[in-house]
């Protein structure tokens, strides 16, 4: 199983993270399937690719860590696929999340780690 994760603050409010979050996936041409205060899951479309190679996103919010709007999130990105080669569509999709997070206007990373 191929797995890519990155954590984040970010400058937000509680209130309007969820909707900046779906804005995003929705650019990655991913669809949110759960969300909950404090989670949110999306998947790839399937009919575009293998099956074993569609990527699940979990999407995890801190919002009791929160302090002057910037919260903390973490991004998994994930799918059935072994990751026998290092640029595989796993990895292809989590370069994209991570790309459309940065070029994002509506938001300012405040820092990344991955």
């Amino acid at each position: 199983m191929a797995r890519y994760s990155c954590s984040y603050w970010v400058n937000a409010s509680v209130e309007e993270l969820p909707d900046l979050l779906a804005q995003i996936l929705r650019s990655c041409e991913l669809e949110l399937i759960h969300q909950t205060i404090d989670y949110m899951m999306a998947r790839e479309i399937p009919g575009k690719i293998a099956f074993a190679k569609l990527v699940t996103v979990d999407i995890f919010l801190d919002p009791a860590k929160a302090k002057n709007h910037e919260i903390p999130l973490t991004w998994i990105v994930k799918n059935d696929e072994l990751p026998l080669q290092l640029d595989n569509h796993c990895w292809q999709r989590f370069e994209q999340l991570q790309q459309a997070i940065a070029n994002h206007r509506q938001w300012r990373l405040v820092s990344a780690c991955v």
